[in-house]
């Protein structure tokens, strides 16, 4: 049982296809988003429209709420707000009601997912370190849980009261620890690599691999622009940041 573990597509449809084509090929057979389908990029609506088709676990990001609200934005750059109130134009009213309704934290067969963190998953906080990382351990209830919203990949290890950060592209999972995994970001990487990024759990081998795909970054990019979104979104896509 292989699953597809990835998040942060923010409305990037060619990095989103390049992804789930690459999910095919290696054998995934189940697939799990964390939430920030919209956001930054030009296809919000057909990005949205994929997931919603696949009917997968999905839990709610922070541009997902923004975007689907009336409400002033709040904790946004202007760069994101631009690219939210453009969002939210160009989303149906149904687009909006289903992303209303999705949860903040799920249980997804013997893990968990969220989109920014446990202890707080509504207040959109960042997991940056391991003093970030240890308050969503405290209400972690499963051995692994998948999180998303820095855009970086990063592993978090509790073993006992010690926590550690890590890099990673294979993860093998032992037990007695506890895994609280960022897997980056398909459609916004910002860890200085421009593939996107996504991570297959195998979940017979118990073990998690992280992925990073190519994908037509020329044609995101000149969407943005003739979406009347601002160039800087259009150029930080080929920097990672």
């Amino acid at each position: 049982m292989r699953f597809a573990i990835f998040g942060d597509i923010h409305a990037n449809l060619e990095a989103l296809l390049a992804m789930l084509g690459d999910a095919e090929a290696n054998g995934c057979t189940h697939y799990v988003c964390l939430g920030d389908i919209v956001g930054y990029n030009a296809n919000p609506h057909e990005c949205l429209e994929i997931i919603r088709n696949m009917e997968c676990p999905v839990v709610k990001g922070n541009h997902d709420e923004q975007a689907s609200i009336l409400e002033d934005l709040e904790g946004f750059n202007p760069l994101a707000e631009e690219a939210i109130n453009w969002t939210r134009e160009h989303l149906t009213e149904d687009d909006k009601e289903w992303l209303r309704d999705l949860r903040m934290v799920r249980q997804v067969r013997d893990y968990t997912i969220v989109h920014a963190t446990l202890d707080t998953p509504h207040k959109w906080g960042y997991v940056f370190n391991q003093l970030d990382a240890a308050a969503s351990f405290n209400y972690q209830h499963t051995a692994l849980c998948f999180y998303g919203h820095t855009h970086a990949p990063r592993a978090y290890v509790r073993d006992g009261t010690t926590v550690r950060s890590l890099t990673f592209d294979k993860l093998r999972l032992e037990p007695q620890k506890k895994y609280f995994i960022n897997v980056g970001s398909v459609g916004q990487p910002r860890d200085g690599d421009w593939h996107s990024s996504y991570a297959i759990y195998h979940a017979d081998k118990q073990y998690v691999e992280l992925r990073r795909i190519e994908y037509d970054i020329n044609t995101a990019q000149d969407k943005i622009v003739a979406a009347g979104l601002p160039q800087r979104l259009a150029d930080r896509l080929a920097l990672g940041k």
